[in-house]
Formats: C-alpha cells, structure tokens, sequence
C-alpha cells in the first residue's frame, strides 16, 4: 500500500498528511498544526510508505518532483526528511537506493548511506556513501564502482561506449562531468576486466567527449604496458590532440622499429600528426601529416626525413602534396606532388609492396574551367622516375610542359544527334629523346537510336593531328599532319526471359552486341611515339575506336566485333547475380599502321575472348577470364579466381593466373601465379589471417602473409609476419604485432592496412578507432 503526499507548502502538506493517514488502523501519525517549522513523522514497520518532496523551484524554473519509497520517513516540513529501510529515491531519470537517506529541501541534497546505488540514464554507481546535489548533479560518492555508457556523438557513427571501473572516491562536478580518485577506467566487463587504465586521479568530460588522467599505467592482463604521469583519451572516439599510441615492429632491411606519433588537432577541418622512428639499422626519422579540409578545398601533405641513413650513409626524404581547389564559378586546380631523395629510398624503407613496386612518381598541376557543356584545361606534368642500379633502365616518360585540353558535347542536336569535340595542344620535353609539340583536333557526331530492347548508333569522327618536331642529333625542324577520318556502327539487343532456379525467380538476358569501326590506313612510322602504346587485349578495348593509347598512333581499322552477353538478374530485388560474356574480333584486311618494335598482325581474326563473374550462390562467388588464340590454339591469358564467405570473418579465396609472353610485350617470361588467402576462425576467439602469392614461372614467393588474430569482447590482437619480393631479386621481411584495446587504443604496429590489401573480403572483428590521442 502506499500513500502519497505532495509537497505544496507547510499547511497544505499538514492537513493532507493528517486527512489520509487518519482512516488507517493501526498507522501512527504525529503532525502538529503550527508553522511551517513543524515536524513530520510517518512511521510504519508493516507498510511501505511513499513520500512526495522537492526544493522550491527557482525563479522561472519548474523543478520535476521526486518521490521517496521507503518503511519509515520522517522529517521537519521546508526542511529534512529522514527515510530508513528499502530507501528507493526517484526524479526523472534518477533512480537513487539505499538503506538511510536524508534529503535536505533548502539545498536539494541527498545524503544516501549503506548499500546505495545510483542510476542516472543509463550510468550505474554503487558504494556505501553518497552525498549529491540533485538538480546540480554536484557532490560525491566515497569508494564507488561506476558504469558510464555514452552513445556515439551527433553525426558519428560507432558503437556506443561503455566504461566501467572502481575508485577511492568519485566527485560529481556537474551534468556529466566526474572526477575519480585512485581510480581505473577500462571498457571490458566490470567483473573481471582484461585491461583497464589506473590512476591516481581520472577526470571525464563527456561534454567534450575526453578523459584525463595522472600517474597512469595501462595495465593488461594484470602486466603493466605503459607508464605516463599523465594521459589523455577520447572518451567516444573523437579526435584530440595528444601522443597516440607507439606503434612497434620489424624488418629485415632497418631491423626493430619504433615510432611514437604525436597529433594535432588544430582545428575541426584541419589537423597534423608528427611520427619519430625509430630503426635500429638506419637510425631516426621523422614522419609528418598535415590534412585540412574546407568546402571548396582539401589537401594532405606528407613529408619524412632520415637525416643520417647508418646503412645508405646519406640523408633520405620523401614528400607527398595533394590539394584540390574550387574557385568558384566553374574554376578549380589542383596539385599532386611526389618526391624522394634517391631510387631506392621506397624499396629499402617501406614495407608496403604499392609504395615498393612505384617506378614513376607524378608531379602534375591542373587548372580548368567547366561550364554545363564544355570544358578546358592547362596542366603541367613531369614524373620522377626511381632507376634501381640492380635492374634494367626504365623508360622515362615525356614531360607535357604545359598541356591545354579543350572538351565540349552537345546532346541537342536535331534527331536526338550527339555532337562532341576533343582539342589539345601539349609540348612534349624529355632529357634525352626528341621534343616537339602536339595539336588535336578532334569533331565527332553520332546519332544514338534506342528502344527498351534495341539500340543502334552510327558515328562519324575526324582525327586531325599537327606536329611541330625540334632539331634533334642532326635532325632538322619538322611539321607533320595527320588527318584521319572514322566510321562505326555499334548495335546491340536485349532478350529476357523467367527461370527459376530452385526457389529464387531469376530474369536471364540474352544481349548480342556488334560493332563495326572503319578507319583508314595512314602513313605514321615517321611520327613520334610520345605517349602511344599497345592497350592491353580485353573486353573493353575490342569495342574501342583506337587499338593504341595517346595519340600518336591511330590504328587502321576495317573489322567487326561480335560479342554475346547472358545475366541473371534476381527478380525480386533486381541486382544482377552473374554475367557471362563472349566475344571475337574479325578483320577484313591487314594491319598497316604499327608502333617501332611491334609486330605486325596478319591473320583475319583476333584472340577469343571468355569471361564469367558473379555469385554462384549466397556464399561463392566466381571470377574467370580467357584469352585463346585460335591461330595457335594457345591461351594467351587465363585468369580463374573463386571466394568462399559464409559470414564477415569467414572468407576463403584462390586464384590463378596465367600470361603468355608475346613478342609485344615489355616483360621477359611468361607469368604463372597462384594466390591463396584467406581469415577464418580457429574457435570462438582465435582466427588464422594469411596469403601466399607465388610466381610457378620464377619459382619464387611474390608476398605470403600469415597472422593470427585473438578477438575478446573487449581488447584485440594481432600477430602478422610479411615477405615481400622486391624488382631487384631480393626481399623485405616485416614483422606486425597489434594490441587493440576497444574504445581506448591501440599498441604495436598496425597490419589492418596490410590485410585489407592482402586478404580478399577481410573484416575486422571490432570497430575502428578514430585518430585519438591518448597522452598530451
């Protein structure tokens, strides 16, 4: 039974105290009728009694009432009330408990002693004492275990936060605003946490969304891991400044690193971070990061430094700059910057076969304007190219300084005609080879006709191209034209038909596509080869006007290209589930025009072309490419890849590759790899990550990759040992060793990169952390 009494001033209060008290048997009340000084004692051992109290709101302020649910309440009207046994205190979102609580009006504070919990939304303290301003949220709580749990900030995404830990003493310093003493924090489960942070003094602003800490230690598995005398982090994953976590590893060419990253967060759109590393073998660099980002610009730019190379015995750099810009009406720019100070600075210091396998680093800035249907362009662009003396020279490109592109389509012609328009003017320089110039111009006119099942577009194009060649080794200036008109036809159908295919109802298509290219032979073996070369044989290049990139060569073309493409498409949802296709080239006459070097196609039909793509069902999925010579009767190319992934964390692929060396091409031997990856979990903790890509032609290892990763609720881990093979014949060995402590940080060095590369549909097990610093 409970009865109820609202707190609206002392004679109010009185004579409903007495009016509902009266008619109960056995029930004592003691009220006396004198001012608002008089006490009050509610006294039952039976019956639990329910008492309404609350401070005088402020000026303009409503206060939400609280209730107190207890055996016995007792106090002084405007002043103290006493509630003893099974206290169970309650104002909007908190919930107060505990065996004796004395509420004081004139503060609106509670006073809570013996077993008292406090719960505020979702947070959750316990101890033996409590002494808490209510509507200020300002007081403390003596040897407290806490769980705090905090949603993702507006607009971030991210799983929700959950700290946990034990302290001497809490003081509650306002609306989400604590500071511990003698206190651990650690997002694990309260009972027995993995890892946790402690400190002699732990402050958390949730406003801000960070926490501080003194005399920290990072302690897991009971085996402290670092040691500051002060520390910050993020309590949501936000962005601070501060020193991230060390990352640590090895490899066979600068032995054991380490690096110890400090960020800086400037500003909301702009931000740096700075990156000492340590190598054993080569001695200390100094990485840095600077992104900033606007609404009508962004940029990042990297620059490292080895002053004193132990190994190499010189100073090593390298830089890295990328802006983009908007002007605003129409206009923008943009760089891209690279640099290093040597040809082997990438192979000997990175661990990362992209940055290993780069030979050709871009150095190119653009201007432009674009307009609803035309646009124009100035760049310049130069590249440095990375010599390694152990193997043979590269071939430098062009520099095009400067280069101005004119582009234009208008799709309002009468008859629904498209017109389009390519003009460019480029000078070409190169240290050691011919320059000259180079103009374009470039008019073409189609007119595309289609239904839901049919399409046909005829097009004509003309390719006028001017010269202007410098004095070169005794050879004098010269001006070269070049015109070439162009013809094709492209047409295609579309059938579809139901199928079903056990329970799923699929849609089958079935889409012949032929297209005809008539393009007259020209003299051009005295031209130059600026930028020209044979594109690689595919689907996408048979149905192209030019079998040559650049410009410098325009291919003779009398020949049709018939191809026939199948999908299934899922009826209810519409997304395609597999594509085959099929496809071959017939010549109507010879090849005249050819680039220096190139040997010269005479038969009538080109290679034949397979290729199958898709989900064979929920969990497999295909991949297989073919290109047969029926001259021959040889593969030229074959590639055949499948993965297998039941769930995220669950995934198994393979593949095969096979390359044909042909007298065309730049390499020397055939290629024939297999590669092999895969992540799958060993048990409910422990999954296996790994890759092994291997040349059967070179009898070689190109990369293998093998780790084991421990997932537990609350930390993770991860081992990875990596042996990439280098251009030079040699390899580089890289050893990875991660701690991941959820929410909080992370410790070793990170492999993610890596895997994701490496491993098909890998997943990680936990979420990202964001760019968070964890000491000042």
């Amino acid at each position: 039974m409970h009865t109820r009494f609202p707190w609206q001033g002392p004679v109010f209060q009185r004579v409903l105290l007495t009016a509902l008290l009266a008619p109960l048997s056995g029930l004592s009340t003691q009220a006396q009728a004198a001012d608002a000084g008089a006490a009050v004692v509610v006294k039952d051992r039976l019956l639990q009694m329910t008492y309404e109290f609350g401070a005088p709101p402020a000026e303009g302020k409503e206060t939400p009432p609280s209730f107190i649910e207890a055996d016995r309440i007792s106090g002084l009207n405007d002043v103290e009330t006493v509630a003893e046994g099974s206290v169970n205190v309650r104002r909007a979102d908190n919930i107060l408990n505990a065996d004796r609580l004395v509420y004081r009006q004139a503060a609106d504070e509670v006073e809570a002693i013996g077993h008292v919990e406090l719960r505020q939304n979702e947070d959750v303290i316990s101890g033996p004492h409590l002494k808490l301003k209510m509507a200020e949220n300002i007081g403390f709580f003596e040897e407290p275990q806490y769980i705090i749990k905090r949603a993702p900030a507006t607009g971030a995404s991210g799983q929700m936060t959950v700290g946990s830990g034990a302290a001497s003493r809490i003081d509650f310093e306002g609306k989400n605003h604590y500071r511990l003493s003698d206190a651990t924090y650690s997002t694990c489960a309260p009972a027995d946490p993995a890892w946790f942070a402690r400190a002699s003094s732990i402050q958390l602003d949730y406003d801000n969304e960070v926490g501080y800490a003194d005399d920290a230690t990072l302690v897991f598995q009971n085996v402290p891991l670092l040691y500051s005398p002060w520390l910050t982090f993020s309590l949501n994953n936000k962005r601070k400044s501060g020193v991230l976590a060390p990352t640590i590893g090895t490899t066979s060419k600068s032995g054991f690193e380490l690096s110890v990253p400090y960020y800086w967060n400037i500003a909301p759109n702009m931000d740096a971070t700075f990156t000492p590393r340590l190598m054993t073998k080569r001695g200390l660099a100094l990485g840095s990061e600077f992104r900033y980002l606007d609404t009508n610009y962004n940029g990042v730019l990297q620059a490292d430094v080895l002053p004193d190379d132990r190994v190499a015995h010189r100073r090593r750099s390298s830089y890295s700059y990328n802006h983009n810009q908007n002007f605003g009406l129409g206009f923008s720019g943009s760089l891209d910057l690279n640099g290093v100070s040597d040809d082997t600075y990438f192979s000997d210091l990175s661990s990362r076969m992209t940055n290993i396998a780069r030979n050709n680093l871009l150095r190119r800035g653009t201007f432009s304007y674009a307009s609803n249907w035309w646009n124009i362009s100035l760049l310049a662009q130069s590249y440095q190219t990375l010599q390694d003396p152990a193997l043979p020279p590269m071939l430098v490109p062009y520099r095009r300084l400067p280069q101005l592109a004119v582009n234009a389509q208008r799709a309002d012609l009468p008859y629904d005609g498209l017109f389009s328009f390519r003009g460019e003017f480029v000078r070409f320089t190169h240290p050691d080879q011919l320059e000259g110039t180079r103009t374009i111009l470039n008019p073409q006119i189609s007119l595309p006709m289609q239904t839901a099942a049919f399409s046909l577009t005829p097009k004509l194009a003309l390719h006028s191209t001017t010269y202007h060649l410098d004095e070169w080794q005794g050879r004098p200036t010269e001006r070269m034209t070049r015109n070439v008109p162009l013809f094709s036809l492209d047409g295609s159908v579309v059938f579809e038909r139901p199928l079903e295919l056990g329970e799923r109802s699929m849609i089958q298509t079935l889409e012949p596509r032929f297209y005809y290219l008539r393009v007259p032979s020209r003299e051009q073996d005295r031209m130059p080869v600026f930028d020209s070369g044979l594109t690689d044989f595919n689907f996408a290049q048979i149905f192209s006007e030019n079998r040559y990139s650049g410009d410098d060569r325009i291919g003779d073309a009398n020949q049709l290209t018939v191809a026939v493409t199948s999908r299934l498409i899922d009826s209810a949802t519409g997304a395609e589930r597999l594509r085959g296709a099929i496809g071959q080239r017939f010549y109507f006459k010879e090849q005249s025009v050819s680039l220096p070097g190139e040997t010269v196609r005479t038969s009538r039909t080109a290679d034949f072309l397979a290729a199958l793509s898709g989900e064979i069902n929920r969990y497999l999925s295909v991949d297989a490419g073919l290109q047969f010579n029926p001259q021959d009767n040889q593969i030229h190319r074959l590639l055949v890849s499948g993965r297998y992934q039941p769930e995220p964390g669950k995934v198994l692929s393979a593949g095969y590759r096979y390359n044909r060396n042909q007298l065309n091409s730049l390499t020397s031997s055939d290629v024939r790899q297999i590669d092999i990856a895969g992540q799958w979990p060993l048990s409910s903790n422990w999954s296996a990550v790994g890759r092994y890509n291997y040349s059967l032609e070179d009898h070689r290892v190109i990369e293998s990759v093998g780790g084991l990763e421990y997932n537990a609720d609350c930390w993770t881990s991860r081992v990875v040992l990596q042996r990439i093979a280098t251009a030079s014949g040699d390899s580089s060995t890289a050893f990875f060793i991660q701690l991941e402590l959820n929410g909080f940080a992370s410790v070793g060095s990170n492999p993610l990169d890596l895997l994701k590369r490496s491993i098909p549909g890998y997943g990680r097990s936990v979420q990202s952390l964001g760019t968070t610093g964890i000491m000042p």
